[in-house]
């Protein structure tokens, strides 16, 4: 017996029938006959392709539809499963056209033209470990000379810290001292200039760990760069050690792709480092001064304060194409490295801060952060000047009368270096100082362990002078504490000149380490302080800006206590530093730059 369609003519089913097939024919063949690529077309014919895409996806959600009323109004009738299930599927596929998002590993995904190769320390014969080089002082390295076209992709390096070790018994060059210079198509000036150690990320020619998406520092130690570098006709990469002491042991990889070709409007990779120590009055640090078009991508920051109190609410301004007013003009330093209401240690993808270190206002904080706009780069047609005010908190011994402290104009050492790509070979806006002149300026008296060990006097312990680590001068003044709680040791150290300076402690962390009380000159100016740390660690401590009469001052360590974690009471004191404070008071940065104040200027007027 044959199923009656509740008396419906056959000819109406079958008119809804062939509107069902000449849909699924259109769709079928616009959903695989249309799947050219955005980069294949120009925007007009991909527009009118995403139009009409969307049109079919509205005929199908349509088709959709009306299946399921037929479904309903003859559910005896077997009908081929409705095609509106499509229509996402087509969504997705046309929003692809405009890769709206692109997949980070994306580019994996088809074959990628040229040929990888690598230029690297590695040794020439299967039966040698020697994968390293060795650069003497004053000596160079090239790392790679390729002709091209290519593109360099990754650069990893890694070598011995400047401590004495195995690979140097009286130690090796710090990554300071050591300079990074890059150079594409036979230009006879750099287009990246930096020291390592700041291109890396870590200013003060320390070490610091770093995570983010252009550069990567595993532990400190193993430097990984991911910034592309294109070069036409040729790349020369070059190490060159400035400092007294050999590097005895540098490892690299140079990992660049050879190509047939490269687009005639593509962008060199530029870096270029540059510093005041101090940063002047009257004007903005000037971080870039670019000429040509290009992008910028990222800035390292590193400042040692020189007042006390805090630098951090100077504004970063991007000067584009000549204007005389910027077209981005930021609310402060740890808003533009995209940290609020201060700044705490941490690395990731786009920013971070690599480095704090001393206690938070004091003369000589340390920080270095970084900032990369991959993401949001400063795109400029003509020029970009790129500057940074030094302005922020200040105490009360340098504030000018009627001035408030929360904003004033300071002069801290800063040190940058700017990234960016560009047509055309970068203009030299600034030189690379030698070596002993990237080193920050000395502001200390310094009472090495030594000499207070010779006046040291203790209870319940012992006093011995502990060389070794990163201390300085012979070594630190080591407190062996026997008796645990009670015990307690003195210190004498001369002032020869009544002056207002900060009071500086260079003190040790360890793991069996005590808590102290300190007394400086029979009055406590640490209730308590503790020098337990699982590992051993060098830090100052601030005891104050201070006018010390001329004279013998003493200090005294009193153990009060003892962290859980530790395994004693012990004390390192590395030295006793007196450290230089501006002796001017301080006003509201004015509106209007000075003219007669240039941006290579060296010595600010009041400085050290």
């Amino acid at each position: 017996m044959r199923t009656r369609c509740h008396r419906v003519r056959r000819f109406h089913l079958l008119l809804d029938a062939s509107h069902y097939v000449l849909f699924l024919g259109v769709g079928c063949l616009v959903f695989f006959a249309v799947s050219p690529s955005l980069e294949a077309q120009d925007l007009v014919t991909a527009i009118q392709e995403y139009l009409r895409r969307q049109r079919v996806i509205q005929q199908l959600r349509e088709l959709e539809t009306r299946m399921q009323e037929l479904n309903e109004k003859y559910p005896h009738v077997q009908l081929p499963e409705p095609l509106g299930s499509l229509a996402p599927f087509m969504e997705m596929q046309a929003i692809g056209e405009f890769n709206l998002p692109p997949h980070p590993l994306g580019h994996l995904l088809r074959p990628l033209p040229g040929r990888s190769a690598r230029a690297s320390s590695a040794a020439p014969k299967r039966s040698s470990n020697a994968d390293n080089r060795f650069i003497p002082p004053g000596g160079k390295l090239v790392l790679a000379e390729i002709e091209g076209p290519g593109i360099i992709q990754h650069i990893w390096m890694t070598f011995p810290g400047p401590e004495p070790s195995w690979l140097g018994k009286q130690g090796n060059a710090d990554h300071s001292e050591l300079v990074l210079r890059m150079y594409w198509d036979g230009a006879t000036e750099p287009a990246v200039e930096s020291p390592v150690g700041d291109f890396f990320a870590a200013g003060f020619g320390q070490r610091a760990p770093v995570n983010s998406a252009a550069i990567t520092v595993e532990g400190g130690d193993a430097y990984n760069c991911w910034w592309p570098m294109p070069f036409k006709k040729s790349a020369r990469i070059e190490i060159t050690n400035e400092s007294t002491k050999p590097l005895n042991a540098f490892y690299y990889h140079v990992d660049y792709c050879r190509l047939e070709t490269l687009p005639d409007d593509v962008l060199y990779f530029c870096a270029q480092y540059r510093q005041e120590f101090p940063v002047q009055s009257g004007r903005d640090y000037l971080i870039l001064d670019a000429a040509g078009r290009g992008q910028y991508v990222g800035t390292v920051l590193s400042v040692r304060s020189r007042s006390p109190e805090w630098f951090g609410e100077g504004d970063e301004k991007f000067y584009i194409d000549g204007e005389s007013t910027p077209s981005i003009w930021g609310t402060g330093t740890e808003d533009y490295v995209l940290n609020a209401w201060g700044m705490g240690t941490g690395t990731y993808p786009y920013f971070g801060v690599t480095i704090l270190e001393g206690e938070w206002g004091m003369v000589g904080y340390k920080t270095t952060v970084y900032r990369w706009h991959i993401l949001d780069p400063i795109r400029f047609e003509k020029s970009l000047r790129v500057v940074i005010e030094d302005a922020g908190w200040i105490s009360e011994d340098e504030l000018a009368p009627n001035t408030h402290r929360g904003f004033v104009e300071r002069n801290d050492d800063f040190a940058t270096v700017a990234f960016w790509y560009q047509q055309g070979q970068p203009k030299r806006f600034t030189h690379l100082p030698p070596a002993p002149q990237r080193r920050l300026p000395d502001l200390d008296i310094i009472i090495e362990g030594q000499e207070l060990l010779a006046k040291g006097r203790s209870e319940g312990g012992t006093l011995h002078l502990q060389s070794g680590h990163s201390w300085t001068g012979h070594g630190q003044l080591f407190f062996n504490n026997t008796k645990g709680l009670g015990a307690w040791f003195e210190c004498e150290f001369e002032v020869k000149t009544e002056e207002l300076r900060q009071l500086t402690l260079r003190v040790t962390d360890s793991y069996d380490f005590g808590i102290y009380r300190i007394l400086l000159d029979h009055e406590v100016v640490r209730e308590w302080e503790d020098f337990y740390s699982p590992e051993i660690r060098v830090r100052e401590i601030n005891l104050g800006q201070r006018t010390l009469s001329k004279g013998t001052h003493v200090l005294r360590f009193e153990c009060v206590g003892q962290s859980p974690a530790s395994r004693g009471t012990k004390l390192g004191v590395d030295s006793v530093r007196l450290r230089q404070r501006w002796q001017i008071k301080r006003h509201t940065p004015a509106d209007v730059e000075t003219p007669d104040n240039p941006p290579d200027k060296a010595v600010h007027e009041n400085g050290g």
